[in-house]
């Protein structure tokens, strides 16, 4: 007998052991809008602001979804409840999220979205539209004029499509009829996410009309730090679910027992009590941002490059590997933890903390997925702490070797000759480099460090970085890279 569907209706007759709101859902309005809701949003913000809703149900979130209907349409029959199902050793153990009310296309609705972040009631617009949603240069940080998105809402501003297009359409409006702006919250993995935002924001602002760049100076954008580990969600996932709840979910969210979240607490429109559900609000993000991004992130690129390229298809089999094992161990104890200045912060601790996270076997993480947007990412991963180690005269090995992997990936060809599916918003281009490279890891290292928007005009030119990377990729080529990982980890 099939499950019926998780609704409003079937809520109530779910299977014992599932954890329900703990509130009436019919009494919460919005206050935020959240633009670019997937998978990472309703398995962490969506998750915090779930836990606060019984003392303050003016917080309700609507989504929006920028690109693709595909949330929508799993959301909408479901009344916007979804099933978190976290997994440990032990077991999984699913909860119901109420704290999204809706999702809306923006492709379709986005008059009816715009309408909605004008609405005084919205307090706080907060995104997780991945780093290619800010329409920027991944070396500069500064909003990418030349971006086809942006040129389109430059030119037809009433109507975006961007996140900066909608973000400024929005406020032009609050501004016009007097309205308090809402609180611009990212909650992507950028460095300085929050400062990144506000100089794409108040410069797209700044080229509409050059008053409405001045007011968006005045907008709050406080830089956050996120982390949960949120792998694809499979069809074994969404039955398990089923059998767990009682209820069909098309879109249940698989994760970790693990959250963290670092706030900055720059609120002047008002925020939820984000602390009462466990987040860190402090003064500046910056330096847990840096530790994450350098630590988990920097690590996470390197084991789904190298992993993939030798043959794992998970991260936790990645982890089952002593030589990769130590080479990330490597990577962080000798080669990240010396760039981070945060006293009081056990370091040793979290990057044991990670280890463990990595190895956890009831997380079906794949390195394809962590590998997607790699020339989007690798910036804030690994070059800014290459760059640091190099200014200070210190080794990169291990560093190199992340860069080299994801060079011999993005060639689109793996070690037995089957295809590689990179996606990346340059993939083209970068396989055209590699095709015209042919087997040469010089060409191929030429080619890919001549991209300024990912290497910037620095590191294609230092001889260390240079002699380091093609060693690598050259026994990426020669040995593959499993033997490449414990030569380099021994």
């Amino acid at each position: 007998m099939t499950n019926p569907r998780l609704s409003s209706k079937t809520l109530a007759s779910l299977a014992k052991g599932t954890k329900l709101p703990a509130y009436d859902r019919a009494t919460v309005t919005p206050g935020i809008v959240h633009l670019g809701i997937g998978a990472f949003h309703r398995a962490h913000m969506a998750v915090y602001v779930d836990d606060l809703l019984a003392s303050d149900p003016s917080w309700g979130i609507v989504g929006a979804s920028l690109r693709r209907p595909d949330t929508k349409e799993a959301l909408e029959p479901q009344d916007g409840l979804y099933t978190i199902a976290v997994r440990d050793a032990v077991g999984t153990h699913p909860r119901v999220i109420g704290s999204i009310l809706s999702v809306m296309d923006a492709n379709t609705q986005r008059e009816e979205l715009l309408a909605l972040m004008a609405d005084p009631s919205i307090r706080i617009v907060s995104l997780t539209v991945t780093e290619k949603g800010y329409c920027h240069d991944p070396a500069t940080g500064e909003l990418d004029q030349r971006h086809p998105d942006i040129v389109h809402d430059l030119a037809n501003p009433k109507t975006p499509r961007s996140a900066p297009g909608m973000l400024v359409e929005a406020l032009a409006r609050r501004k016009a009829a007097g309205v308090e702006p809402f609180t611009v919250m990212s909650c992507d993995n950028l460095p300085s996410n929050g400062h990144t935002a506000k100089r794409i924001v108040t410069k797209f602002a700044a080229l509409r009309d050059a008053e409405l760049g001045t007011w968006a100076e005045s907008v709050a954008f406080p830089s956050t730090m996120v982390d949960r580990i949120v792998p694809s969600t499979t069809d074994a996932d969404r039955a398990e679910v089923s059998r767990l709840i009682g209820a069909e979910d098309a879109w249940p969210i698989m994760t970790e027992p693990f959250t963290q979240w670092v706030v900055e607490d720059d609120f002047p429109a008002g925020r939820p009590a984000f602390e009462r559900a466990g987040a860190q609000m402090v003064a500046d993000v910056e330096p847990f941002e840096l530790m994450k991004l350098r630590m988990l992130n920097g690590s996470h690129s390197t084991m789904a490059y190298s992993g993939y390229l030798g043959g794992y298809e998970y991260i936790a089999e990645v982890m089952g590997d002593p030589a990769y094992v130590k080479l990330i161990h490597g990577l962080m104890s000798e080669e990240a933890m010396p760039t981070l200045d945060m006293p009081g912060v056990d370091l040793g601790a979290y990057r044991d903390e990670l280890l463990e996270r990595f190895r956890n076997p009831a997380l079906k993480h794949r390195t394809w997925q962590i590998a997607m947007d790699g020339s989007q990412k690798l910036p804030q991963r690994l070059l800014g702490t290459i760059r640091d180690r190099l200014k200070a005269g210190q080794g990169i090995e291990r560093l190199a070797l992340g860069v080299a992997a994801w060079m011999r990936y993005v060639t689109g060809i793996a070690e037995d000759g089957s295809e590689i599916d990179v996606r990346d918003p340059h993939a083209l281009k970068m396989m055209a480099i590699a095709a015209d490279a042919g087997d040469d890891p010089e060409a191929l290292f030429d080619g890919l460090v001549g991209m300024s928007e990912v290497f910037g005009a620095d590191l294609p030119n230092n001889a260390i970085f240079r002699q380091a990377v093609i060693g690598h990729l050259t026994m990426l080529f020669e040995e593959g890279a499993r033997a490449t990982v414990a030569k380099v980890a021994s």
